[in-house]
This record gives structure tokens, C-alpha cells and sequence, in this order.
């Protein structure tokens, strides 16, 4: 069976191929909401990943020069639609998505004032003002790995419902999706995904 190791700071992440159930702590994220297609090149969902990434990397290199503390930048993740009413039907154009990337714990609120400042004055992305900082909360979830492309995910899907039914309990919140493979790089037969339900 496939396997993903967990990341430091981010235990959730270790995953394979059968259904599991975790409890997923509470995180602090930099998050952008947006609407539209993310396959199309120069879209909104790549603006949001333009400002995301110099954010977090920002983060990740003045930890480790003011602090010497040693951080992992997460992957990208993104929250798709709501339990109770599956996909948008018709174009990905109409679907809603919330990207956001996790935080290092160590990271404190002068840090990620820091942070904004910096890729302000060096780059100030387009989506750098959509950008916001919560504490994402998910709680109890059913996840699973997914290797392959993203438009072959429903199979997957289906047996993660199963499982969440099988085990006696209802899904709630937003489809989840954690991106541990980079479409650039990797042929779509080889990308691999958390895919993850919030369950009650």
C-alpha cells in the first residue's frame, strides 16, 4: 500500500492508499478565498499560489536567520465544496475554492507582520491583499491518499464516502484536498493527493 510520511509539526499528513479517521489540531494559515478555473494559467487560483508561496517562504528563511529555527513549508491546500451538496455542476469556472498553506507554529504575529511587509516591497502580488491569517480548525476527519490525475478523483471520492457511511458517521464542511505533487513536474499518473472529509 502507498504511503506518505508525515511532515514535522504535521502528524495529519501521514496517510496511505485505505481510509483513515484522524483528528486534525488546530493551524494557523495564510488563506485566500477566490472563484474560477484553476487549470487556466495566470488565473485567479494562480494568483492566489503567487502570493501564498513568497509569504511562507518569506516566513521560512527569517525563522531561520533571526531564530536559527529549522522549518518545512507545507503543501498547498484547498477546500472545494460544502459536504451536503458535492460539486458545482457545469464549468470549474463557477466553483468556489479557499487555497491556504499552514504555518510554522514557531512563527509569531511580528513574524508574519514581517513577512507581509517584505513581499510587499519586493513584490506585492496581485493577490498579496486577499490574503488573510485564521486559525483553520477541522477537527475529525476521513482522508486518503489519491495517486493520479485530478479529474480521476471521483472514484476515490466515492470510496471515502463509503468509509465516512460504513463507519457510522456524516460528513460535514468542505471537501478537502492537500497537494503533496507539483502538475509542472510530475506526469498526472504519479500525482498524489490527500483527499479529506470532515466527519461527525
Amino acid at each position: 500500500m502507498a504511503r506518505v510520511a508525515a511532515l514535522p509539526g504535521r502528524p495529519d499528513l501521514a496517510v496511505g492508499t485505505e481510509v483513515t479517521f484522524v483528528d486534525v489540531p488546530p493551524m494557523r494559515i495564510f488563506r485566500v478565498d477566490g472563484l474560477g478555473d484553476p487549470n487556466i494559467g495566470g488565473g485567479p487560483f494562480q494568483e492566489a499560489m503567487a502570493a501564498l508561496y513568497p509569504l511562507v517562504y518569506t516566513l521560512k528563511f527569517s525563522l531561520k536567520r533571526g531564530r536559527g529555527i529549522e522549518t518545512r513549508v507545507g503543501p498547498p491546500e484547498a477546500l472545494w465544496w460544502d459536504a451536503g451538496s458535492g460539486p458545482v455542476p457545469g464549468s470549474l469556472a463557477d466553483q468556489p475554492w479557499s487555497l491556504f498553506i499552514a504555518l510554522p507554529n514557531e512563527a509569531t504575529d511580528d513574524d508574519i507582520e514581517a513577512a507581509f511587509t517584505a513581499v510587499r516591497s519586493k513584490r506585492d502580488p496581485v493577490a498579496l491583499e486577499r490574503v488573510r491569517l485564521e486559525t483553520f480548525a477541522e477537527g475529525r476527519v476521513a482522508q486518503v491518499l489519491h495517486i493520479g490525475p485530478y479529474d480521476a478523483e471521483a472514484p476515490t471520492i466515492a470510496r471515502l464516502h463509503a468509509a465516512i457511511d460504513a463507519a457510522g458517521l456524516a460528513r460535514r464542511g468542505r471537501h478537502h484536498e492537500i497537494y503533496l505533487g507539483d502538475p509542472r513536474r510530475s506526469a498526472p499518473e504519479r500525482l498524489r493527493t490527500i483527499l479529506r472529509q470532515p466527519v461527525r
